[in-house]
């Protein structure tokens, strides 16, 4: 298959999921078009039949916000021409699966029907799109997609309360590539934490929804009660405020900033216990990939977060905003005899429920029954 990945660029999980799935898509042999702004985070140029279109948005003094959905539409439609497509999967809905309908229209009138998957991954639905400026037409954009796909359980349920969608949305979940992730072989963590002392991490974009605030409260409780390192992986709007609040706290001599690394495997390869304190998280790939690496996780209990994490087992769960019980576990699997590795291998297993080529393959899957369908 000739297949068109549409996506944003970043270190949140779409762009992670979406830049995991064409490179897995492309190691099977389909030639993969990745769509975007600017090169993905993750993606590998040099890859095998993996290739890379940016979007370009002409800067003209008469838009005081430049038109990214027409270029992006436009840029679809000569993919498609060019590459001769046979489907395009876009991530988010926003902008993506309204450009995409755009897309279809110009195309139909070429002649060209293409199918259109839109996955939704969470703040596109739970958080922008249902704001009133967006909420129509990210509707009537999923209504019209060729097939649709949630992230989670939970996610489904909050499209079809939110929008009251009726066009069924199948769940296709995260999924990790657990052949990248394992725990370190060599003393590299003596760099990060010496004599040993535990590491708590943290990786995310860095936006209100994540609570950093809460990552910052749970870590200085637990670094009052043993000796710790806080790894902070990522970058984003709340970055400023969490520098602040860590001098005032007198936290900078135990926290490790990484910004926006490339080496996340290696990061948590070495770590101990991994925070998700959000407000909402329609899964948690960061943490699943934490998991894979056998970290237990600390999170809330909110979204698509029990799907993938189970309490008590791998991780544990507490309400949004209860630094002090969080604190609590953080500090249960670090200070407990063996409390830390027993997780971890369940963290472990859990993960494996999300393997790359099984979720990968429901994809492939869907892919084909609408080629098949749209052929007959």
């Amino acid at each position: 298959m000739r297949i068109g990945i549409v996506c944003h660029p970043t270190f949140g999980g779409s762009g992670v999921l979406a830049t995991e799935l064409a490179a897995f898509l492309a190691r099977q042999g389909h030639s993969v078009h990745v769509i975007s702004y600017a090169m993905p985070a993750r993606m590998d140029v040099f890859q095998p039949d993996l290739y890379f279109h940016e979007v370009q948005v002409q800067d003209y003094p008469l838009f005081q916000y430049q038109p990214y959905d027409l270029a992006l539409s436009s840029m679809m439609v000569q993919v498609v021409q060019r590459e001769k497509l046979d489907l395009l999967h876009v991530h988010y809905a926003i902008p993506h699966a309204y450009a995409s309908y755009m897309a279809r229209k110009i195309l139909e009138d070429q002649g060209v029907v293409i199918p259109v998957v839109t996955t939704l991954h969470g703040t596109d639905i739970t958080l922008v799109g249902k704001h009133p400026s967006y909420k129509p037409a990210v509707c009537f954009s999923i209504e019209h997609s060729s097939a649709v796909t949630a992230v989670s359980e939970s996610l489904r349920r909050d499209t079809e309360r939110i929008f009251n969608i009726r066009k069924r949305i199948r769940v296709i979940p995260n999924f990790v590539d657990l052949e990248r992730y394992g725990r370190c072989t060599t003393d590299t963590r003596s760099k990060v934490a010496p004599d040993g002392m535990p590491i708590v991490v943290h990786v995310s974009n860095f936006r209100k929804v994540k609570r950093i605030q809460d990552v910052i409260d749970i870590f200085a409780r637990v670094r009052a009660e043993i000796p710790a390192r806080l790894v902070l992986v990522g970058d984003g709007p709340e970055r400023t405020r969490a520098e602040e609040d860590i001098a005032a706290r007198g936290l900078n001599d135990d926290v490790r900033w990484m910004g926006k690394s490339t080496d996340v495997e290696r990061i948590l390869s070495m770590s101990d216990v991994f925070l998700l304190p959000s407000e909402s998280e329609s899964f948690g790939l960061a943490a699943l990939e934490a998991m894979a690496s056998y970290v237990p996780v600390v999170a809330t209990l909110t979204g698509g977060i029990p799907e993938v994490i189970d309490h008590g087992e791998c991780g544990y769960l507490e309400p949004v905003g209860d630094t002090k019980a969080m604190a609590r576990d953080v500090l249960d699997i670090l200070t407990t005899p063996g409390k830390r590795e027993e997780m971890g291998q369940k963290a472990r297993i859990k993960a494996e429920q999300f393997a790359m080529a099984a979720v990968g393959a429901q994809y492939i899957q869907l892919y084909q029954k609408l080629l098949d369908e749209q052929a007959r």
